[in-house]
């Protein structure tokens, strides 16, 4: 099979590999859609991205879907020729977090593209059973593929509870502010505000369910107007925060959603006298079914965030953020050729 490996920091290269052979209840996927996360460019550029540091060679890709094309001994859920969307992290399934439901919190986790594990930039990926999702015929590929930050999305709407009459702030008009605004609107929250730097993103994001969009340079004084009683902060800006936190309402929840650096000044006196919730978000736990559904139902539109596509062999390029241009919102390298 063809493989795109990291060789290092801005090189990608190439390679056929031995196709991987599935284990007891694993199920063998060969991968039609692929979705470029922000974190994939991040990783690529600079050789690490918060504790995850390069080890040579790796194949990135956390974002895959596919169709099963064979199962090993004991796997019993699906079929050759079943459509799946595979979500990337597989726990121990032992541990305290994994047997309280939290298996994105799970140490031992293997995680696609997490290295030394390899992602799915390739054609064919080995995955336990239970983690290939069947999804259904009205739903693309692409589609199929994107549940994944779907599922970022929905995790932080969990997060910060968000349900009917909610009034929420989305900073950051990338995939993820895009995907949690669409997750706001059907959980019911009346009023959803997205800022962004760039005003090609936020024409966007009034097609997929922001009210009102801000540009950044004017967000404090938004934020105070909007009074969220929900921040999902998707950007990763320290400055994002700053400019917003003040303005969102007593016993709003806070929910830090966008990868920045390691530390952050919060104004405590703030949050202790508003008694503001702040927490984080890392990935996901029991979203695939529901974000599946959203997609299949229309709820949710994936495919009108893909805005560009590759080749396996054009890889390189898909991960190279000089490519894009500013009315570049998603990426997926399509594998089905």
């Amino acid at each position: 099979m063809r493989a795109a490996v990291m060789q290092g920091p801005g090189a990608l290269a190439l390679e056929e590999r031995s196709r991987p052979e599935p284990g007891p209840r694993e199920v063998l996927v060969r991968i039609t859609s692929l979705g470029i996360c922000g974190s994939d460019v991040s990783f690529f550029r600079h050789g690490r991205l918060g504790h995850s540091v390069f080890r040579a060679p790796v194949v990135l890709g956390h974002e895959p879907a596919g169709e099963v094309v064979a199962c090993g001994s004991g796997a019993t859920r699906h079929r050759p020729g079943q459509r799946v969307s595979v979500e990337p992290g597989i726990p121990c399934g032992t541990c305290a977090q994994c047997r309280t439901g939290h298996y994105n919190r799970c140490a031992d986790i293997r995680f696609l593209s997490d290295p030394p594990h390899d992602g799915a930039m390739q054609e064919y990926v080995v995955v336990h059973e239970a983690f290939a999702h069947p999804v259904p015929d009205r739903l693309s590929d692409d589609a199929a593929a994107l549940i994944e930050p779907l599922s970022v999305a929905l995790w932080a709407a969990r997060r910060g509870r968000i349900g009917a009459g909610d009034r929420v702030l989305i900073t950051g008009a990338g995939p993820i502010g895009l995907l949690s605004a669409q997750v706001a609107r059907a959980l019911g929250a009346t009023e959803i505000a997205v800022s962004d730097v760039n005003p090609a993103r936020l024409a966007v994001a009034s097609d997929f369910g922001a009210t009102t969009t801000i540009l950044s340079a004017d967000a404090p004084a938004a934020a105070a107007e909007v009074s969220p009683t929900v921040l999902v902060e998707c950007s990763g800006s320290p400055r994002a925060l700053a400019d917003t936190l003040p303005g969102t309402a007593a016993g709003g929840r806070v929910v830090l959603v966008g990868m920045g650096p390691e530390e952050v000044s919060l104004p405590l006196g703030l949050v202790q006298q508003r008694e503001l919730t702040v927490g984080g978000v890392f990935r996901y736990a029991n979203t695939w079914e529901t974000g599946i559904e959203l997609a299949a139902s229309g709820r949710v539109d994936l495919d009108g965030l893909v805005t560009d596509r590759f080749p396996l062999t054009g890889a390189a390029t898909a991960l190279d953020p000089d490519t894009a241009v500013t009315t570049s919102v998603k990426t997926v390298i399509d594998l089905r050729d």
